[in-house]
């Protein structure tokens, strides 16, 4: 295994933390943009219509997608100016 995969493996681990809480805290400020509300529909609140469940997946895929792409993309070019090579 090559030193810039050993190295990721850790930071690959925390950086997911992270991009988690990143990504729930930039979905609920959209949310709040786009319905007006505190909370995102769950699928399995009854009172909510299915457009509004649906769009609150969509939303929350696509956040939760970029950020982590985002995060990854950063940890690996760090790892790759830590180490010379890049981590595959």
């Amino acid at each position: 295994m090559k030193a810039s995969t050993i190295a990721y493996k850790p930071m690959g681990f925390a950086l997911g933390a992270v991009s988690g809480m990143i990504a729930s805290a930039v979905f609920k400020q959209t949310w709040k943009v786009i319905e007006g509300e505190g909370d995102a529909p769950d699928a399995l609140d009854e009172d909510r219509p299915w457009r509004q469940i649906l769009l609150a997946a969509a939303v929350q895929g696509a956040i939760f997608a970029v950020v982590k792409a985002t995060v990854e993309r950063s940890g690996a070019q760090a790892t790759r100016r830590v180490t010379g090579t890049w981590p595959a």
